[in-house]
């Protein structure tokens, strides 16, 4: 960039968590402090969206990379266009408003993981003859707008039980039987787990929950990149030997924890919620639920709401972003908003089976 050029550009806050939805309306501004003037071709901003994956991997001496992308969108808007010779922009600071509308499609929620990300951006470009153009970026928040109450199948409650014979130092069985009260939950929420425990072993046992997340990325070829981590353990009261109880917990999911991504071809972000029984010197019974993890919106449920996390640009501060701000002084352009088809319209749901072990 030119020192004598500074261009920025920004976005106005849509509410207040800052965050947009397919179909509504983003307003900004490009702004422009030129030390003297200068002669423009062209002055754009792009509206885009899209999902980038890449990884490398090392076999001996060779190293291959993996990637892969898939775009949603990008909309172009030309704040001054010059047909024919330049356009001179005189000294000082120089405002340029836009209006985009985020195109009303099924797109995911904003990511960003180790080896891919979903970002959506504003890119201004000052375009001069015989010179290199000045850029600026500014990244806001996308959300896939599901909620308990655009989709019944959220709804339906998760059942499972296993019983298992003990082997080596510990002999009898153990019964497990696991019921939680619906799919979706929201961030911050908290999951009520019912277990009925059985324990007809030699041996007390204790039951022990763990909530973890699957983040996988797709590269060109079928190359696969796959991520777990354990985001919350807990661990209940011992079961005495011969005894059977029925004990319910309730699993608080962390507000900031990343909501489900299942809309996405080259990356997705998975939940299980794993309830299993810790036997000495034997394997441990478990089941596994798989969970939605959906966002906290404006008018969701106030028993179901907890404190919505940092998303929106704010929570991306610390990314190499030139020029890019907000400006909550001016209020965002309403609009009608075409919400997106509910979770269940494309068949989302996780598979237990494709978890490998996890």
């Amino acid at each position: 960039m030119s020192s004598d050029i500074n261009i920025s550009v920004g976005y106005n806050p849509s509410n207040k968590n800052n965050i947009f939805f397919s179909g509504d309306y983003i307003t900004g501004e490009i702004t422009l402090d030129l030390a003297k003037e200068c002669k423009v071709e062209s002055l754009s901003v792009k509206l885009k969206g899209k999902a980038e994956v890449k990884w490398t991997e090392h076999y001996g001496r060779t190293t291959v990379t993996y990637h892969n992308k898939e775009k949603y969108f990008s909309i172009r808007q030309d704040v001054i266009q010059v047909n024919q010779g330049n356009t001179t922009i005189g000294q000082g600071h120089h405002v340029y408003p836009f209006t985009f509308q985020i195109p009303a499609q099924d797109l995911p929620s904003s990511f960003r993981g180790s080896h891919g990300k979903i970002r959506y951006t504003l890119e201004a470009n000052l375009s001069r003859s015989m010179r290199l153009d000045s850029k600026a970026k500014a990244e806001f928040t996308v959300i896939y707008n599901g909620s308990l109450n655009r989709d019944e199948s959220l709804m339906v409650s998760q059942q499972q039980a296993t019983d298992k014979k003990m082997k080596l130092f510990t002999s009898g069985t153990v019964g497990l039987d696991v019921n939680i009260p619906r799919t979706g939950f929201y961030q911050g929420e908290g999951i009520k787990v019912v277990a009925s425990i059985q324990n007809r072993s030699s041996r007390e046992i204790k039951p022990k929950y763990c909530l973890y997340r699957k983040y996988s990325y797709f590269a060109k070829g079928g190359k696969r990149k796959v991520e777990t981590k354990d985001i919350l353990k807990e661990v209940g009261e011992p079961i005495p030997p011969s005894a059977g109880q029925t004990v319910t917990r309730t699993i608080t999911i962390p507000p900031e924890t990343c909501v489900s991504v299942l809309n996405c071809q080259i990356i997705k972000a998975e939940y299980r919620l794993r309830v299993y029984l810790d036997v000495k010197y034997a394997s441990d019974p478990e089941i596994k639920f798989p969970i939605i993890i959906l966002p906290v919106l404006p008018g969701t449920n106030a028993e179901e709401q907890a404190a919505y996390p940092a998303y929106g640009f704010g929570a991306y501060a610390s990314l190499d972003m030139h020029g890019g701000t907000s400006f909550p002084h001016i209020p965002p352009t309403t609009g009608p908003s075409a919400p997106p088809p509910p979770y269940g319209a494309h068949q989302m749901y996780p598979s237990l089976a494709g978890f490998e072990g996890k």
